[in-house]
């Protein structure tokens, strides 16, 4: 099965996406990771979306791979005096499968909102599984 989630961020922004069940043995992944700015063409922009495992104490744009708690990652800049419209980046670390709330930030050179939109496909963890995504939750591991 797969769930949608779409929002509207504002610059400077953490969303929490609930996934969190009692038992953890419902997984997920992200199969879809997209963002589109409120003014495409009319502001200028410089958007990062990041998705996390766990919540953000301060929300930057620096994007670091490294980062075990980091799940997808997305950019896009535009200029409105050119009218030009980047190419989204957008990366998705598709092998990470996670059982408690993910959590959406955004950051904006101009201060500008940004839309983002997530599919997730729902998977069903065995009783070892739901444990082992629960603790490396916990511990921030990847």
């Amino acid at each position: 099965m797969i769930k949608s989630y779409r929002g509207l961020i504002a610059d400077g922004g953490q969303d929490t996406i609930p996934l969190h069940t009692p038992d953890g043995k419902t997984g997920y992944k992200i199969v879809k990771f997209e963002i589109m700015p409120e003014n495409a063409g009319t502001t200028n922009y410089e958007h990062t979306v990041q998705i996390f495992k766990i919540k953000q104490d301060t929300v930057v744009a620096n994007v670091n791979f490294s980062d075990g708690t980091l799940i997808a990652a997305a950019y896009t800049e535009g200029n409105a005096s050119a009218n030009y419209i980047g190419q989204p980046l957008i990366t998705i670390f598709d092998f990470e499968i996670f059982n408690q709330d993910i959590y959406v930030t955004h950051v904006d050179s101009s201060g500008t909102d940004v839309n983002y939109y997530i599919e997730l496909e729902q998977i069903k963890l065995s009783e070892q599984e739901a444990l082992v995504s629960i603790v490396k939750n916990l511990r921030n591991e990847q």
